[in-house]
């Protein structure tokens, strides 16, 4: 008799890496930052995109503001210019790719062809919304699996 196995595809899956505490008030490096400690970021990776992608939509969201994806594309832009950034990255298709992690991380919805921060909501209730429920979530099934295993 042969036992079926279970395919070995997460449902759901999380990085979660803790730094140390901000002491900056560099916007984007604290962005940075957030992107590493929810996994959008390797450390080390030199594709950073996202992180003045996300700062775009975390701006609009203070604005209420959704936006399409020329317009992101040009205030992202606009954000690498400031800091003298290589526009490496902003193409279109880049973009979009960038767009969709944050989508299916739960951290941007669309509506109506415009892209925005789920529900316009500040950065922290968006962590506790999004980042924390798939924690707890991911949680609860390990711990099923631990008490699966005591009950062998």
């Amino acid at each position: 008799m042969t036992q079926r196995v279970a395919k070995e595809i997460p449902l759901s899956s999380l990085t979660i890496r803790k730094y140390e505490k901000p002491h900056t008030e560099d916007k984007r490096m604290l962005i940075k930052r957030f992107c590493l400690s929810i996994g959008l970021l390797e450390p080390g990776d030199s594709r950073d995109i996202i992180i003045d992608i996300l700062t775009v939509f975390i701006e609009k969201a203070k604005q209420r503001q959704a936006l399409t994806i020329n317009e992101l594309i040009e205030e992202t832009k606009t954000i690498r210019r400031k800091l003298s950034l290589s526009e490496k990255g902003c193409s279109e298709p880049n973009i979009r790719r960038q767009v969709l992690r944050l989508k299916n991380a739960g951290l941007v919805e669309k509506q109506k062809n415009k892209y925005r921060i789920k529900e316009f909501l500040s950065t922290e209730e968006l962590t506790q919304d999004v980042v924390k429920k798939k924690a707890d979530e991911i949680l609860e099934r390990v711990l099923l699996y631990a008490k699966a295993i005591d009950n062998i």
